[in-house]
């Protein structure tokens, strides 16, 4: 199912309006219904004393990406907040961009289920730095 311009428009200021993907340097590059991929390259300043993406920008970017793969989800009134989310580092963010990859594995009204694959990605090289598996909570104005 396509969504609607109001969901679309929706995500899209909801996404120019946290400055911190503005600090990471993030881009939403797509937007699904439960889809969503956020970019970003390694900026200097979210950098490890070893010179890899600190593992901060990686949970940043996964959480963000899962949190609109829900929001695409729900009505156009509502809001998501995330209530636990799980990460599993598998390897160093050592490439020139992040790529995280946020999906919808259950919708729900009172719950939503996500997961994030996390990518470091060097031209055309993926790999795979990081799953992340979480509960967004729905909220609904009053």
């Amino acid at each position: 199912m396509a969504l609607s311009p109001e969901i679309i428009e929706k995500i899209n200021n909801s996404f120019k309006a946290q400055s911190m993907m503005r600090t990471m340097g993030a881009e939403l590059s797509q937007l699904d219904t439960g889809l969503v991929t956020l970019t970003s390259a390694i900026p200097e300043s979210c950098k490890q004393q070893h010179g890899f993406g600190h593992a901060a920008l990686t949970f940043g970017l996964g959480d963000s990406a899962a949190g609109y793969a829900a929001l695409s989800v729900m009505p156009v009134e509502a809001e998501v907040l995330t209530s636990e989310m799980k990460i599993n580092l598998l390897a160093p963010a050592a490439g020139d961009r992040i790529e995280a990859r946020g999906r919808v594995v259950k919708p729900g009204r009172r719950l939503v289920i996500v997961q994030s694959d996390v990518f470091a990605i060097t031209d055309d090289q993926e790999v795979h730095i990081a799953i992340m598996t979480g509960t967004m909570v729905p909220i609904m104005p009053k």
